[in-house]
């Protein structure tokens, strides 16, 4: 499992469909359509410039959301086709930048567009679930950073497998596939099928709180 490269699979299965369904599509980031992603994914990783603007606020936030706009604009099966050919040379070729961040952006990109229109959580083979489980473990205090008054626990449902992703009392727990986990962390709480439970009060803090980038 250790030498497989998942990004390359959810890049593929992404591209497929956002051919299958067009660039007026929704996403789970409206007003963005498929269009808008797919631009945002191939400015990521084509423009040095603009790609650090992409988490970066201010006017690098401001430049690089220009530039998506201006790629926005170009064909979308050119898009989906530069999408598709596989990260250009250099940074997003590196083997950890393909098994954490890269993994992490298709994943939860192909599940923004496949959960707004109408699919479900899909069931993974062990070896994903075990690859987005690591993801899951290894930063989870970056993306719950913003949560105030309440400790948070990880579990991979049906495993005894748990993360510490916030110190602090009372603490709540999040359980659920690595896949819907990680899927909650970067703010898709509405459509992550995840269980929290735990203090009343740790809860409630977890279900207002703003997680992800």
């Amino acid at each position: 499992m250790a030498d497989r490269l998942f990004d390359a699979t959810e890049r593929a299965q992404l591209s497929d469909l956002l051919d299958e369904l067009g660039p007026d599509a929704p996403t789970l980031l409206a007003p963005w359509t498929t269009l808008d992603l797919a631009a945002h994914l191939v400015l990521r990783e084509r423009s040095y410039l603009a790609g650090p603007g992409l988490v970066l606020p201010g006017a690098w936030s401001r430049f690089a959301e220009r530039q998506r706009r201006a790629l926005a604009l170009r064909d979308f099966a050119g898009l989906t086709a530069t999408m598709r050919s596989g990260p250009p040379p250099g940074f997003f070729r590196i083997r950890w930048v393909r098994r954490f961040p890269n993994l992490n952006e298709f994943f939860v990109h192909h599940e923004d567009v496949r959960r707004a229109n109408g699919r479900g959580p899909r069931t993974n083979e062990h070896a994903m679930d075990e690859a987005l489980w690591r993801n899951v473990t290894l930063a989870p205090w970056f993306l719950a950073r913003r949560l105030r008054g309440a400790g948070l626990e990880l579990q991979w449902a049906g495993t005894a497998k748990t993360v510490r992703a916030r110190r602090g009392e009372p603490t709540a727990r999040i359980a659920g596939p690595p896949g819907e986990l990680l899927l909650y962390l970067f703010g898709r709480q509405g459509a992550a099928h995840v269980q929290v439970s735990g203090p009343a009060a740790a809860v409630e803090a977890v279900q207002r709180a703003r997680f992800g980038m």
